[in-house]
């Protein structure tokens, strides 16, 4: 190996190792969210969200990480809203909550933008997460000037393989990744066990669109070393996900999203 190789070598691994510290010292608590609207109310939610809500998100200490409308009619393409909060921890998240619940600005835009009825289905749905140790540092100002594709993926595993599964992914999936032009964005594990705790992981990707994404994939799951990878980490004991186990749900982000 030349000298300037293994200086490259040498410079990747450091920077290799300093994104998963940088990832592990990450003690911030997400939060996903799952809007569904009634009927012909999804532009009456965006404009909230848009005119109020993300600003009074702000004012009670909860970052606004990315704010997604599903593109495919089977994962409720004008019909919902999905986005990721960020809280110092999980008791900040519970004081913000209560803080902006009992907002006088917040009780007069819902007030108002119900006034012909109520916007949502029912209860929005809440997952927090906590980031994995080999997780890039989720930061929304990281975000490109062209708008992207996201899909937000999420695998179940058998009892006992959660372990494994992100084994595989720091050790060889995210590579593989980012090598097929897949821009890993976050990866997290639900903290709740009515959530998914202990055999979900659920992560965050990015492609410059969708027909990318269908050929990144394509060469993604062709390439040898993918293959090796995924035959090495089930040799004992079959599949890493149970069986239906792995969804994915391709998103544009809205025009007040941060991550974009």
């Amino acid at each position: 190996m030349s000298y300037v190789s293994h200086c490259l070598l040498l410079l990747l691994s450091v920077l290799g190792f300093a994104s998963v510290s940088r990832a592990a010292e990450d003690s911030r608590v997400f939060e996903l969210r799952i809007y569904e609207t009634q009927p012909g109310k999804l532009d009456a939610l965006l404009a909230r969200f848009r005119d109020h809500t993300v600003r009074l998100f702000e004012k009670h200490g909860m970052t606004n990480v990315g704010y997604w409308l599903p593109l495919d009619a089977s994962d409720g393409a004008g019909a919902k809203l999905i986005y990721v909060l960020a809280h110092s921890s999980r008791d900040a998240a519970k004081a913000s909550w209560a803080a902006f619940r009992a907002d006088p600005d917040w009780q007069a835009t819902q007030k108002a933008s119900e006034a012909s009825g109520p916007i949502l289905i029912h209860p929005p749905e809440s997952i927090f997460l906590k980031t994995t140790d080999y997780s890039p540092l989720v930061q929304p100002a990281g975000s490109t000037k062209e708008t992207r594709v996201f899909e937000l993926r999420t695998y179940t595993t058998p009892e006992g393989k959660l372990d494994a599964l992100n084994a595989r992914f720091r050790d060889h999936t995210r590579a593989l990744f980012a090598k097929h032009a897949i821009t890993s964005v976050a990866y997290w594990t639900p903290l709740d066990t009515d959530k998914g705790a202990g055999h979900t992981l659920t992560y965050l990707l990015a492609h410059p669109n969708r027909d990318t994404a269908t050929k990144s994939w394509e060469a993604f799951r062709a390439d040898p070393d993918w293959v090796k990878a995924k035959a090495a980490s089930e040799k004992d004991g079959g599949s890493l996900t149970v069986p239906g186990g792995v969804k994915s749900v391709f998103l544009t982000p809205t025009d007040f999203s941060p991550l974009k």
